[in-house]
């Protein structure tokens, strides 16, 4: 068994010994690779000179969130990794997680994914967007297995669990692949669960296993403008191999539909059209497209060298 963990850096010096620490600390060895994302606050000079261990590699420029972690999943798996376990740069494990999350996965081989439960950072209460992917509609008896005692050490099955913390198991990778390009800053992970719900993997949260994210002091992020998640949602849709949108005929449909509205006077009704369609012929291009058809074939999508 060959386990591999990958942390994507940008400008995350405050994190560097947490983080990585616990990766040095725990109880099932992983061997550590590190992308940075062209840091300019010395991170990599301090993983350098404090975790000689871990293999750095340096993109000089920020490739996002997903293109990175292709990076690391491909020299990983060119070492030989069985399980590729991502990590973000503001978190860090306790020194059994990784080894649990790894017994679970081995014993439930059905689940492309697992996710260990996510405190935060000072690990007074569950980290505030974890506990939302966990609310009984979506991670049936996980809650109420948790207040009563009986929480069992095997995985709840969930649709989403964000990626500060996964686990992926070598067939998922090489079945549904790498992160997708046309998601450079957030939507990665969504997108990324989408194609191993397409692929009839699951993906789950292992009660037992636990990680600290230490990220509830940043209430601001440029990536989260309305805008651009309004923007980020449509092609999300239509790059989510599970469904069958088409970008052009949804377009001709709005088209009709403002003409119509503009001969009947329904001003509102043609000017909600007229958002929509600038807003889906902004959002998708052919390069969504593309990759939603590749997304549907089994393999390691995105993960050959540029």
């Amino acid at each position: 068994m060959s386990v591999f963990a990958i942390i994507v850096t940008y400008n995350g010096a405050q994190w560097v010994h947490t983080c990585l620490g616990s990766l040095r600390a725990s109880a099932l060895p992983v061997q550590t690779i590190v992308v940075d994302n062209g840091s300019t606050d010395g991170t990599p000079e301090l993983i350098h000179s404090a975790f000689p261990e871990v293999e750095l590699v340096r993109t000089g420029e920020n490739l996002g969130f997903g293109l990175a972690n292709n990076i690391g999943i491909r020299l990983a798996q060119d070492r030989g990794a069985t399980h590729v376990f991502l990590l973000n740069q503001d978190a860090w494990v306790k020194p059994e997680t990784i080894g649990l999350l790894v017994a679970a996965m081995t014993e439930h081989p059905e689940y492309g994914v697992l996710s260990p439960m996510h405190l935060n950072g000072a690990g007074d209460a569950l980290d505030g967007p974890f506990s939302e992917y966990i609310i009984p509609f979506k991670c049936p008896g996980l809650y109420s297995d948790l207040v009563l005692g009986r929480a069992k050490p095997a995985p709840y099955t969930l649709p989403f669990v964000n990626a500060a913390a996964w686990l992926l198991s070598r067939k998922c990778l090489q079945t549904v692949g790498g992160f997708n390009p046309s998601f450079r800053h957030y939507g990665e992970d969504n997108n990324y669960l989408h194609r191993v719900h397409f692929h009839g993997m699951l993906v789950g949260v292992l009660p037992t296993a636990w990680i600290h994210h230490d990220r509830a002091e940043r209430t601001t992020n440029p990536y989260f403008d309305e805008t651009l998640v309004e923007r980020r949602n449509v092609r999300l849709a239509y790059a989510d191999p599970n469904r069958n949108l088409d970008a052009a005929k949804e377009c001709a449909r709005l088209r009709a539909e403002y003409i119509k509205s503009i001969l009947l006077l329904r001003r509102t009704a043609a000017r909600i059209a007229r958002a929509r369609y600038r807003l889906i012929t902004s959002a998708v291009d052919p390069e969504l497209t593309a990759n939603r058809s590749l997304s549907r074939k089994p393999g390691s999508a995105f993960l050959a060298a540029p």
